[in-house]
């Protein structure tokens, strides 16, 4: 059923050139609206962003981030408001933990959306300081490379960033650091190790720097009573109250994301199949090699929205019917 969908919000790297054009052209009404709304609310042009601007434009952290949770939130008011959809429960991927805040209830969407622009300001900073980096690690357990860090270490500082599914790790640091893990995994017998194309090194101690500045923004925010379940990346287990999440988003700039531990939780909770918003299918593709055979959705272009909107149609219908 379509009210039992666990519902999946995506992090910095979903965007892409255009990723809101069709929105905008199929439910003009609706993006229109959301997207307006985000644009006033952050002081960023996200309208033309999120849909004309070239792949460049949208790769800074402090653009991508305020610019990927808008137009997942359009694309959720879409579903929401020509079905009356609400998910079962709902996630989001390290930045598309805020977007699942505000379906869940517990922040404003322009709160929201003011807090990522920030924190995509303050990270950016942190890669003017420091020079760091990403790779993914595939094909490795979780636990082996924990012990690769933790050896790599020796040359600066890095870090599991991303625990993502069960054959890929990310990890997070100084350069050196970084290079010497990728080395040790693949000596170890990965599959692959590829570096990341990101502006800084996300998810590790080098972002402990920027907590103190950013839990002053969060405190001037009203956090508020969950609407409906969240799942906290930083955890992996739900979000027990707004004073609960406000501590997790500051949490998160350092920690890792727990997708692995979110998927579990998810299992148990919403049955029913996997619903990825936004821009992007990263989460869908976790989701189909964690279940396999599950029921996953996603909504990365006009064709899948379409479909989906006519399939939760129907089954929101059956469901009344009942």
């Amino acid at each position: 059923m379509s009210d039992n969908l666990f519902t999946m919000f995506p992090g910095q790297g979903s965007q892409r050139a255009g990723m809101a054009a069709h929105l905008l052209r199929d439910h003009p009404h609706t993006a229109g609206r959301v997207l307006a709304h985000a644009q006033q609310a952050t002081g960023l042009p996200l309208m033309e962003l999120c849909s004309t601007a070239a792949a460049g434009e949208l790769e800074p952290t402090e653009i991508a981030q305020p610019a990927i949770v808008a137009t997942s939130l359009a694309v959720y008011q879409v579903l929401h408001e020509e079905t009356g959809f609400v998910p079962g429960a709902v996630a989001g991927h390290s930045l598309g933990e805020y977007t699942a805040l505000v379906v869940g209830g517990v922040l404003a969407a322009d709160d929201a959306l003011r807090l990522v622009r920030r924190r995509g300001e303050l990270m950016a900073g942190v890669s003017q300081r420091v020079s760091g980096a990403m790779a993914a690690l595939m094909g490795l357990a979780p636990e082996r490379i924990d012990e690769i860090c933790a050896e790599a270490s020796a040359l600066g500082v890095v870090e599991v960033a991303n625990y993502n599914e069960a054959g890929q790790t990310v990890v997070s640091g100084q350069d050196g650091a970084v290079a010497e893990a990728m080395r040790l995994a693949l000596e170890a017998g990965a599959e692959r190790a590829v570096p990341l194309k990101v502006s800084a090194p996300f998810h590790c101690s080098l972002m402990r720097v920027i907590e103190d500045e950013f839990a002053a923004e969060l405190a001037r925010v009203t956090f508020r009573s969950l609407r409906l379940p969240v799942y906290s990346s930083v955890t992996g287990t739900l979000v027990r109250d707004g004073a609960h999440a406000r501590d997790l988003l500051r949490r998160q700039l350092a920690g890792p994301v727990r997708w692995v531990d979110v998927l579990a939780g998810a299992a148990q909770t919403v049955p029913d199949g996997y619903l990825e918003v936004g821009p992007g299918r990263v989460l869908s593709g976790f989701a189909k090699r964690t279940a396999p055979g599950a029921d996953v959705r996603s909504t990365n272009d006009a064709r899948r929205i379409t479909t989906l909107l006519r399939d939760l149609s129907q089954e929101i219908t059956t469901a009344a019917a009942a």
